[in-house]
């Protein structure tokens, strides 16, 4: 039976012709906000919930609670809805948002449209419709903030933004020419192009004041993403602190197990403590870099991953080594040169963030990738591979992860019993030699490569108490 299309006073919406139409004309709306709309008025004899619009309109991704009050912002005024006094979409305090848009007729959906006629909207004819050739005036008058939108919101830009893409890139990037506040202008459009297919190119470098634009759109993804950055990278760390305490728990079995070692079952606690830090440390800064990543550059994504997981595990490495080598000489007086820092963090941030590029999609519309199922076990063990290779060239190379500057602080110690050579002898070596070190090598860096992308793409439920815009 093909599937249904709505009508509801003026408006026609059309699912499987991906179609907004007042009267005989099409209303401009971008593909996440037609979704959502679909979604209500499909399911208008309830109230849907935010978890499940988030679960199935951005299913993909992990966007801030702003996106969700955004996109019911530019419906309503597609609609020419008032949220004061609601006759379509109704806000459910603390819950979600119903349609409550009465007389709606339902029929098939596989036959043609009419012909429409020329694109119309709220916001194109506000303050007035003014002749065909002028729509984009009034928008490009909010966009700038000029009389009479001198106070329009940043929200109200941003949906100037994206209309403005939907009647005419190239048109509209003309008018901001040589006109104050252009270069905030040009940042919003920038901005707001991933969320409109049909956007044409806005290029910032060469612009007029381009730097200005790009240090405001900075400002802009940063201010935007900021909240979505820092939970973001409490889910890596946490998965790494997972990921961490089964490598650390299963090195301690391995020692506890082999005939020779002296090793008792209190190393298992010993171990796991300290692969959960390592693995909290490592897997946050990382992953923190990883999210700012995808928030800041929705171009360049797999240059942005690679350099900002870099940077991140640079910083992350640096504080661990830092760390260890303080407690270390203030509580024994001890220097372990040896033990790693921010050159492996370097090597393991790059190598996470190329894993994790390659193994989730691009964002055409922003946000954060969330893939589930089989899709984010995928990036779990493909961000885990690569990770693995990358301990390995480390190892190669005289590098230290974890296990082996264990080795070189047991060697400090009389009596330690968190050494290698026990499982050196294992594989035919009488200590931490290449085969021993690049096989405990790879381990930890697929433990932590997995541990940082699965908590990383985890998807945060909403609590249901918070207020909705």
């Amino acid at each position: 039976m093909p599937a249904a299309r709505f009508r509801f006073g003026k408006f026609l919406v059309s699912p499987a012709h991906r179609t907004l139409r007042r009267e005989d004309a099409d209303v401009p709306l971008i593909p996440r906000y037609f979704d959502l709309l679909v979604l209500l008025v499909a399911e208008r004899h309830r109230v849907v919930t935010r978890q499940e619009i988030f679960d199935r309109v951005w299913a993909d991704v992990v966007v801030s609670d702003g996106a969700l009050s955004q996109a019911v912002r530019t419906i309503r005024r597609c609609l020419g809805d008032d949220p004061r006094e609601s006759q379509f979409i109704r806000t459910v305090s603390r819950h979600g948002y119903q349609f409550i848009g009465v007389a709606v007729c339902e029929e098939a959906d596989d036959g043609p449209l009419p012909d429409p006629q020329a694109p119309t909207d709220d916001l194109a004819r506000d303050p007035a419709p003014g002749p065909p050739a002028d729509r984009l005036a009034p928008l490009v008058d909010r966009l700038l903030r000029r009389p009479p939108f001198a106070e329009a919101t940043d929200d109200e830009r941003w949906d100037a933004a994206v209309q403005l893409h939907l009647l005419g890139t190239a048109e509209t990037l003309h008018r901001l020419d040589d006109v104050a506040g252009q270069a905030e202008a040009r940042a919003i459009l920038r901005d707001a192009r991933w969320d409109v297919p049909a956007a044409g190119p806005v290029a910032l470098l060469g612009s007029p004041r381009g730097w200005s634009a790009i240090i405001y759109l900075v400002r802009l993804r940063l201010r935007r993403a900021a909240a979505e950055t820092w939970n973001r990278s409490g889910a890596a760390a946490l998965g790494g602190i997972v990921s961490g305490t089964i490598a650390g728990v299963a090195g301690g079995v391995a020692l506890w197990l082999v005939p020779e070692s002296h090793a008792g079952a209190n190393v298992l606690v010993a171990l796991g403590v300290v692969g959960a830090v390592a693995g909290a440390l490592g897997a946050g800064g990382v992953g923190a870099g990883l999210a700012a990543a995808e928030a800041l550059a929705r171009s360049a994504r797999v240059t942005a991953l690679v350099g900002c997981g870099a940077l991140g595990g640079l910083a992350a490495g640096a504080l661990a080594h830092a760390t260890v080598r303080a407690m270390l000489a203030g509580m024994f007086g001890r220097d372990v040169p040896a033990a790693g820092g921010w050159v492996e963090g370097v090597v393991l941030g790059a190598a996470a963030g190329l894993g994790y590029a390659l193994s989730t999609s691009p964002l055409p519309g922003g946000g954060l990738a969330a893939p589930r199922g089989w899709a984010r076990l995928r990036s779990a063990l493909f961000t885990g591979v690569a990770c693995a290779l990358a301990a390995v060239a480390l190892t190669v190379a005289g590098g230290h992860l974890v296990s082996a500057s264990l080795d070189a602080l047991a060697a400090g110690f009389e009596g330690s019993h968190v050494g290698l050579a026990p499982l050196a002898h294992l594989l035919g070596e009488d200590g931490l030699r290449p085969v021993t070190r690049t096989v405990v090598g790879a381990f930890e860096g697929l433990m932590f490569g997995a541990g940082l992308a699965f908590g990383l793409t985890h998807r945060p439920g909403r609590l249901r108490n918070r207020a909705i815009g």
